[in-house]
């Protein structure tokens, strides 16, 4: 198995052919997940992006998460997994989320908890290096669990970008991060690069597995599809990395999206992107 440092900076991608189980299956297999990455953890939360109760490409697709759940088992032999986010919206809660896009149905069926992170019991913590979060509030579970976040690939209006170093934002409790407006977490509106990059010092994601299988090429929540669709998944144990990645399938440079340049070097390795394509 790799360690740590040899997945500094390591991509792998592989090309989607309309199933998800094949691409999953190689891309994880490449990267060696096994037991030695939990680290003595016993949860594992996988972190979908359901900002909001809309179909995919906005949201990650039931299916997607249906097979990786899967092939954790395969590769985590006993490990208790469940499916965790807290939606955006202040219409309604997590839960219709997961009844709107079939997640409650696929839970069931594979036997998996589903958790209003919303709602989880808090920790609070600090860092004297972040400036725009001093003080941070985070799930109890999100900080004891290993996260695999399964973000879209989507622009974002005011983050340039987001992909899996954003997708954290739907573990941050409203209760601290509501300040008006028409959002949950409408606190990350002001500073949002600054708000993103202090929020993954805190916590970032353990594994991630972008879905870049069609691609919101103008902004998160609306507009126009990639055109053609990306047609890709990708997998890497480095958040900063997979953002860069990322960012250029979008046609972005990964230089130009703050939080993430400001996270190279520290969270993870973007100059450093070697990518693997199967």
């Amino acid at each position: 198995m790799e360690n740590i440092e040899e997945n500094s900076g390591l991509v792998v991608s592989t090309d989607f052919s309309g199933e998800f189980s094949s691409p999953i299956k190689r891309i994880l297999d490449r990267v060696r997940l096994g037991p030695a990455h939990l680290k003595g953890k016993t949860k594992v939360i996988i972190k979908p992006n359901l900002v909001e109760a809309v179909p995919p490409p906005i949201t990650t697709p039931a299916a997607l998460c249906a097979v990786l759940i899967d092939e954790l088992r395969l590769r985590l032999p006993g490990i208790d997994i469940a499916i965790g986010e807290g939606v955006g919206s202040l219409d309604y809660e997590t839960d219709h989320a997961f009844r709107e896009l079939g997640y409650a149905e696929m839970a069931k069926e594979k036997g998996v908890e589903l958790i209003d992170l919303n709602h989880a019991e808090l920790t609070q913590m600090s860092l004297p290096q972040c400036k725009r979060w001093p003080t941070f509030y985070l799930p109890k579970i999100v900080m004891e669990s290993f996260i695999v976040s399964v973000p879209v690939l989507k622009a974002h209006s005011l983050a340039g970008v987001t992909l899996t170093m954003k997708n954290m934002m739907g573990t941050v409790p409203p209760l601290h991060f509501q300040a008006g407006g028409h959002w949950k977490k409408s606190a990350f509106h002001e500073m949002m690069h600054e708000s993103v990059l202090d929020m993954c010092r805190y916590r970032t994601p353990d594994l991630t597995v972008l879905d870049a299988t069609v691609g919101m090429s103008q902004a998160h929540l609306w507009g126009p599809t990639c055109e053609p669709p990306v047609n890709k998944l990708a997998c890497s144990f480095d958040p900063v990395a997979i953002d860069a990645y990322g960012a250029t399938l979008l046609g972005r440079d990964w230089k130009e999206i703050k939080h993430i340049k400001e996270a190279d070097g520290e969270l993870g390795s973007a100059q450093g992107l070697r990518l693997v394509e199967l």
